[in-house]
Order: C-alpha cells, then sequence, then structure tokens
C-alpha cells in the first residue's frame, strides 16, 4: 500500500518523447510538480544534457542551475527536474541562446532557437473562466497561470500572449474557424493546420475538424487544440517542413529546427 508520493520513475516508464535508451540505466529523472503534467513536460535535466550536450551527467547539470544561468519564462530555475512544458521560452543567459518548446510532428519536444526579442512573450491557451470573491474576474492558462481583470472577450479555448516581464495580456486570439492550430495531444500530435469546423456534442466531448498545409484532413478533441495564429500566410505550404511549426509572431507561423536522434 502506497504511503505517500511517488519519487522514482524507471526508464522503461518514462515519456517516449524523451527519447531515453533502455540500457543506459535503470532511473529516469522524476520531474517536480510544477506547471505542467509529468507526461507533457521535458525536464531540464534532460533539455541541457540530452538535447544541448551542455553537460554530460546530472551532477554537471546541477552545477549548471545552481549558478542561475537558467531562466524558464523569465525566471531563475535552480531545480534540474523542473518540469518544462509547451510554449515555455528557455533562456540561458551566459551564452545569450534563447528556446521555445514545441512539438515536432512526430510528437517530441523540438529545440527551436527564437531570438531575444520573441523571448519576451508566449502564448497561453485559456483552460477556465470564473468570477471570483468580490466579482473579480479571473482566468488560468494551460500553464496555471491565473490573470485576474482580463479583457471580456476572452473566453475559455482562445488563445492570449503574455508579456513575460510583466506577467499581463498584451493580445489575444479567438478560437474560430480559418484560425491555424496546433495539435498538442492524442494520434495527431504536432500537426499544425486550419480550424475548418467544430463539431458540438453536448455531454461528450466536441470535435474539431483540421486541416494542414497539404490539403489533408483529420479530427481532434477541442481539448487537444492549441491556436496559434489569426489567419494563414498563402506561403504556407511553402514553409511546411518535416517537423512541424513554431510561431515567431501572432498569425507567424517559422519552421521548427529538426531535432537529432
Amino acid at each position: 500500500m502506497a504511503r505517500g508520493p511517488k519519487k522514482h520513475l524507471k526508464r522503461v516508464a518514462a515519456p517516449k518523447h524523451w527519447m531515453l535508451d533502455k540500457l543506459t540505466g535503470v532511473f529516469a529523472p522524476r520531474p517536480s510538480t510544477g506547471p505542467h503534467k509529468l507526461r507533457e513536460c521535458l525536464p531540464l535535466i534532460i533539455f541541457l544534457r540530452n538535447r544541448l550536450k551542455y553537460a554530460l551527467t546530472g551532477d554537471e547539470v546541477k552545477k549548471i542551475c545552481m549558478q542561475r544561468f537558467i531562466k524558464i519564462d523569465g525566471k531563475v530555475r535552480t531545480d534540474i527536474t523542473y518540469p518544462a512544458g509547451f510554449m515555455d521560452v528557455i533562456s540561458i543567459e551566459k551564452t545569450g541562446e534563447h528556446f521555445r518548446l514545441v512539438y515536432d510532428t512526430k510528437g517530441r519536444f523540438a529545440v527551436h532557437r527564437i531570438t531575444a526579442e520573441e523571448a519576451k512573450y508566449k502564448l497561453c491557451k485559456v483552460r477556465k473562466t470564473w468570477v471570483g470573491t468580490k466579482g473579480i474576474p479571473h482566468l488560468v492558462t494551460h500553464d496555471a497561470r491565473t490573470i485576474r481583470y482580463p479583457d471580456p472577450l476572452i473566453k475559455v479555448n482562445d488563445t492570449i500572449q503574455i508579456d513575460l516581464d510583466t506577467g499581463k495580456i498584451t493580445d489575444f486570439i479567438k478560437f474560430d474557424t480559418g484560425n491555424m492550430c496546433m495539435v498538442t495531444g492524442g494520434a495527431n500530435l504536432g500537426r499544425v493546420g486550419v480550424i475548418t469546423n467544430r463539431e458540438r456534442h453536448p455531454g461528450s466531448f466536441d470535435v474539431v475538424h483540421v486541416k494542414d498545409a497539404n490539403g489533408n484532413s483529420f479530427a481532434t478533441r477541442l481539448s487537444n487544440i492549441f491556436v496559434i495564429g489569426k489567419h494563414v500566410l498563402s506561403a504556407m505550404a511553402q514553409r511546411v517542413v518535416g517537423t512541424g511549426f513554431g510561431v515567431t509572431r501572432l498569425g507567424s507561423p517559422c519552421p521548427v529546427e529538426r531535432v537529432s536522434v
């Protein structure tokens, strides 16, 4: 009988998108509690050691983090198992590098480099809205942020742009047909396309139909859709790469760098 929280994670039970081989060891780093779920995050140690190759061991990652070089969404993080997730901005001040975590078409987190200007904001999906005590409106985003006094036009499933320095909303995108979106869960994880239709099923899951740049249509649950742009560019088909899209500006897709395996 379990008597407390789990503190370990076997490599064979770790998410596949971490790309950990089975024979190197027995255990994998268990992510700390944080804004993203265990199976939807990438621990900081895996990003620095396995993706960027800035360290060979976990001890070296700890020495890097304890020097306060690593920032996630503008805040210094010294926990090597901190769970970074979709759309998070990882900054390394020592090298002047900035990364945004986005999916490739195989559902893995791609190492997508961005500029310092792009690292000043992030996109968040609205999960919940409600009116709190004294009539104060609130909203909760996919990365567990609670924001008070949002724009009354912002509803659930919309996407907001947040300034990481102030934590305030600077822009938002409505969930509408014709907007660009990325799939963040399910069998179509990582695919990018245009919202063509939404099927409402009261008492069940709403289904959203999406059409990608190649003209292929697919359907997924509403909860898996993350709106990333207001309009589709005419040159969208030419900018598709094998691993998917990242986001540089609202409504402007950009290719994601390929992941080296």
